[in-house]
């Protein structure tokens, strides 16, 4: 199963209660039905409103954007729907009077939320960008004060993007961060664009009034939390930037790739077309882009315009092939076997024990369990811990509904599993202090356990010998499951690492 999901990116609808943008809610729905008509095998297809669903918080209008999102709701179109509040979303400091609290009536994140989507291995961050923006500066509160004030509430959006990582939407599992792909939504644009410059407010040019008042602080602290992607809308333009930031755990740079950090700023258009701009919406599939044993994954951005509200939506990019925009996401997504297993033992409500067989040759069925000539410690080492936490995963969930029999073979299997894990530091001089706070880890990254322990085997005895009869010991006891591998013999044929 692949890691696909796809976020439909709508914003800046600007709802005012009175129902005059009911025509164009309509047409952009409809356009939408059409663009995610192919879609519907992908398990998670997201609709992601990125602020000003109103453009006055009223009830009338809030109400009307209730109807709307119940509408995109029940098209069936979409698996999940999320949203953040924009600028005119939030009570107006001298029109308070006759104004709902957003945040309360449409349910949105007052700071940060992550949402965890589990089969997709998406981290989508949802950041309240409000009080770090420089259109505060547009109120009238032009003082240093004011501007200080916002230049810390605009570094504060670290703190809290970094608070939003292992919230109440990943508590019943998490995989390692580096596996994640995260996606950050926020109203405000985080850097100058250079899309949009004739647009001007109060006869002067507009942007340096838009966007976050400490930019460079908060795109290095998305960056440093590999952030992949930020969508945002509030401009009303369309727009796409690429940032590259050096990786400070990066060991070497002459032409690699590797010793960069990238991160794709992308905007959306007010997809009603307010204000006389350009109506638009994105279109996100992030998936694997390429076949075969080295599966590289990355995002194909479909952008959609509508020229004044006059016509149909059509591709912006219809210079490119199928108008598609296809970038790299720079790092391997191919997920583990143990921490795929890991997350469907999270799904079952209850296993049965064709269920358990069937998880366990998984997470066993691999090289690492087998005698393949010279022995990879350290990729060895890592197989065993993933292997050993999705282990760990199914007792919790077997000791809760399996029969006593089939509960005691996977202890034992577990069991064994541990003296294989030990073995491996040992055979690394990994010393006792350090293979503690390993075992602890919960899915340690492949990465890590490369970077920190890269060396040899210590040389002495026949440690190879003494793998084999770990592995053959590990095979006997799996036949109590109704399994019998060949654990520590040849390997079978395309038996994953």
């Amino acid at each position: 199963m692949d890691r696909s999901f796809v976020i439909a990116q709508i914003s800046d609808l600007h709802l005012d209660g009175s129902g005059r943008l009911l025509a164009t809610i309509e047409a952009l729905g409809a356009a939408l039905r059409e663009r995610m008509a192919g879609l519907a095998d992908i398990p998670d297809r997201i609709l992601l409103i990125t602020g000003d669903l109103v453009d006055d918080p009223t009830p009338r209008a809030l109400d009307e954007a209730l109807a709307v999102i119940a509408s995109f709701r029940q098209t069936g179109l979409f698996t999940d729907i999320q949203a953040i509040a924009g600028n005119h979303d939030v009570k107006r400091t001298s029109q308070r009077a006759g104004r709902h609290d957003v945040y309360d009536y449409l349910h949105l994140p007052r700071t940060s939320k992550s949402i965890y989507y589990r089969q997709a291995g998406l981290d989508l961050v949802l950041l309240d960008s409000n009080r770090a923006s420089l259109t505060t500066l547009a109120r009238g509160n032009i003082d240093e004060t004011t501007y200080h004030a916002m230049v810390a509430d605009s570094a504060r959006l670290s703190i809290e993007l970094a608070g939003s990582m292992g919230s109440a939407g990943r508590a019943d599992y998490a995989e390692p961060g580096e596996n994640l792909v995260r996606v950050l939504a926020l109203h405000h644009h985080p850097l100058p664009q250079a899309t949009g410059e004739g647009k001007r407010f109060l006869g002067v040019p507009d942007e340096p009034l838009m966007y976050l008042a400490a930019p460079a602080t908060f795109l290095e602290a998305a960056t440093s939390l590999n952030v992949d992607l930020v969508l945002h809308g509030h401009r009303h333009v369309e727009g796409l930037t690429r940032y590259s930031i050096p990786d400070p755990r990066a060991t070497r740079s002459a032409g690699d790739e590797t010793f960069w950090r990238t991160i794709y700023v992308l905007s959306c258009p007010s997809s009603t077309g307010q204000a006389g701009d350009d109506a638009g919406f994105n279109i996100i599939r992030f998936g694997p882009m390429s076949a075969g044993h080295d599966v590289e994954y990355g995002f194909a951005i479909a952008r959609y315009s509508r020229p004044r509200n006059n016509g149909g939506f059509h591709l912006l990019d219809s210079n490119l092939p199928d108008g598609v925009i296809r970038l790299p996401a720079g790092r391997d997504y191919a997920r583990d076997p143990a921490v795929q297993v890991a997350i469907e033992i999270a799904s079952f409500a209850t296993l049965k024990r064709d269920q358990v067989a069937g998880l366990v040759r998984r997470l066993l069925m691999r090289r690492a369990f087998y005698a393949d000539g010279g022995a990879d410690w350290t990729s060895a080492l890592y197989v065993y811990l993933v292997t050993s936490q999705a282990l760990a995963d199914l007792q919790g969930k077997l000791g809760r509904s399996g029969r006593k029999h089939d509960v005691e073979a996977l202890a034992a299997t577990a069991g064994l599993l541990r003296r294989l894990i030990a073995h491996s530091a040992g055979a690394l001089g990994i010393d006792p202090f350090q293979f503690d706070e390993l075992v602890a880890r919960r899915l340690v990254s492949r990465e890590d356990v490369r970077r920190e322990w890269p060396a040899e085997p210590c040389a002495g005895t026949d440690l190879n010998a003494q793998r084999g009869l770990f592995l053959r010991d590990l095979n006997e006891q799996v036949k109590a499951l109704g399994l019998d591998l060949g654990l520590g013999g040849e390997a079978p044929p395309q038996t994953p690492p």
